[in-house]
């Protein structure tokens, strides 16, 4: 018997028996989007995917395969979808795909599921998706599919951002390919890291709008929206420390695990 809590490591019986167990399923949603020089286009594949094994682990729980493509890239957030290899999806197509997989689960038993955003601008979409799945179980007679909807890095204690960020934490949308994405991904994929590369063409100085088509220097060239320097894989771990802790923490309490 393979003892995975990766769904897509499962036999079909072994899936089915972990369901009826009643383990709730992680559902990742991540994209393909520029992260700087220094790191690779699957970033926010690899971090939600590495939270959600490890709070899995944690709470009996299942990791459905990660959708690796997201919602639009924007500027102030992600650098948008003008660098090389951002590949991107519309909003009502992200939130048609996230419909179809929970919907997919829920027609095989599936009675908790959790939707852990991993790209920024998958936020809203991903209510969309949630809200569309919920509504087409209940009119094919699945009324108790519970559910939870989240991004990863707000489950971090304010003494560990006062302890990575001395001076002031620069808010998450600026902290785009920099210190908390690279430190995580030195964690979990310390051989795709070139921290060599880091730019320092940060941190960006954008206004509270966006602009449409975007300004030529709207977007730092190097796509890194802050500051990468300083990242270490022990910075990594006091983020995912308090990621794993507070998310199964919130998970346990919701579903009554």
């Amino acid at each position: 018997m393979v003892d995975s809590v990766f769904m897509s490591e499962l036999s079909w019986p072994e899936f089915e028996a972990k369901i009826a167990a009643g383990a709730p399923v992680f559902l990742p949603l991540g994209a393909t989007e520029q992260h700087g020089p220094h790191l690779p286009l699957g970033v926010d594949v690899a971090l939600p995917t590495g939270v959600c094994e490890r709070v899995a682990r944690a709470v009996g729980g299942l990791v459905a395969p990660t959708i690796p493509y997201g919602y639009k890239s924007m500027p102030r957030s992600g650098g948008g979808e003008l660098f090389p290899g951002t590949v991107s999806l519309d909003a009502n197509t992200f939130s048609l795909v996230v419909r179809d997989v929970i919907r997919g689960l829920g027609h095989h038993g599936v009675r908790r599921i959790v939707l852990v955003v991993g790209h920024f601008e998958n936020a809203w979409p991903s209510v969309e998706g949630l809200d569309l799945g919920l509504r087409e179980l209940r009119r094919d007679g699945i009324a108790d599919m519970q559910a939870m909807r989240f991004e990863y890095w707000d489950f971090v204690r304010r003494e560990t951002l006062d302890r990575l960020f001395p001076d002031g934490f620069p808010g998450t949308e600026l902290e785009h390919a920099s210190l908390l994405e690279t430190s995580l991904m030195m964690l979990l994929r310390p051989e795709l890291v070139e921290i060599d590369k880091a730019p320092t063409d940060g941190p960006a100085n954008f206004p509270t709008y966006d602009r449409f088509p975007v300004p030529e220097g709207f977007v730092p060239a190097s796509g890194v929206l802050a500051v990468a320097q300083g990242s270490t894989a022990e910075k990594g771990q006091w983020l995912m420390d308090d990621h794993v802790a507070l998310i199964s923490a919130a998970v346990r309490k919701e579903f009554g695990l």
